[in-house]
């Protein structure tokens, strides 16, 4: 992967990193000392935070985002070693194919596991087909939404989603800053080696050119991740359903247990209640 030089082991010798006009709190790098993969502070990271984090972004080269979940780094199984580059890979191609894959593996779970569906429906009610659930694309994948303008500039977007996911009695209050050497907000996932998405898919960077194409369309930018999770922050969503369902519908590729295991069920109430108007996006994998 194409990298930007590392200024984070100068933090080793210069924790608050004032050689490179900052002035963080304590925290600790992880990975190789001559080669750390990140910095975080131990400390939750508080409205503000984020803030105070943006200018290491210009004077050191290193991109803010917050890490929530499990304190234990050892636990999120980060594998920077075994990720490819992000632009070794093609958003649209890539969300195609996790597209038809998704569909592969339902019809042949479907023609495997009638008596357990059956039993599922007995217990919980019957469950939307496949069809249904992606409607109104079930002839099969319909291509990467257009772009549309952008309402706010996607540096403030993503320090006020930031500010609102840290706020006291948010599910991510206690989430903690941190600074990755990477070339640019969608790579933060791929430069750590995040595991997140390893059941949906095993190379991260593959989900990592799709948020290029989202930075690049919407003004997107990763802002705090899980160990499951990934937040994103957006600068242009969708303002029509129109535009909320094509959106989906990379959603639907990218993290499919959004809807089939999330609060929406179907492609279109997922486009209706969670991508509508719709600043923040958080995807989650089992």
């Amino acid at each position: 992967m194409a990298m930007i030089p590392n200024q984070l082991p100068r933090l080793a010798s210069d924790p608050a990193g004032r050689s490179l006009g900052l002035d963080l709190p304590p925290g600790a790098l992880t990975g190789p000392a001559d080669d750390p993969t990140f910095w975080s502070g131990h400390a939750p990271a508080g409205p503000g935070g984020w803030d105070a984090l943006r200018p290491a972004a210009r004077t050191a080269g290193l991109l803010p985002v917050l890490l929530g979940g499990d304190d234990d780094l050892a636990a999120w199984h980060l594998m920077p070693e075994e990720v490819s580059d992000p632009a070794d890979h093609d958003a649209e191609e890539v969300l195609a194919e996790l597209w038809e894959e998704y569909l592969a593996s339902e019809i042949s779970e479907e023609e495997r596991d009638a008596a357990v569906t059956a039993a599922v429906e007995e217990l919980f009610g019957e469950q939307p087909e496949y069809a249904e659930v992606v409607a109104p694309y079930a002839a099969g994948w319909p291509g990467l939404a257009p772009a549309w303008p952008a309402r706010t500039d996607p540096d403030r977007a993503a320090a006020a989603a930031a500010e609102a996911l840290t706020r006291p009695g948010s599910w991510m209050e206690e989430a903690r800053p941190a600074l990755v050497p990477a070339r640019r907000s969608a790579d933060i996932p791929a430069v750590i080696g995040w595991s997140g998405p390893l059941n949906h898919e095993e190379d991260v960077a593959r989900l990592c050119a799709v948020l290029r194409s989202w930075e690049d369309r919407f003004g997107a930018r990763v802002v705090a991740l899980g160990p499951a999770t990934l937040v994103v922050s957006v600068a242009a969503p969708p303002r029509t359903v129109e535009e909320a369902e094509a959106l989906a519908a990379e959603h639907f590729a990218f993290c499919p247990d959004n809807i089939t295991q999330g609060d929406h069920e179907t492609l279109r109430a997922y486009a209706r209640e969670a991508l509508l108007n719709v600043p923040i996006w958080t995807f989650w994998w089992d």
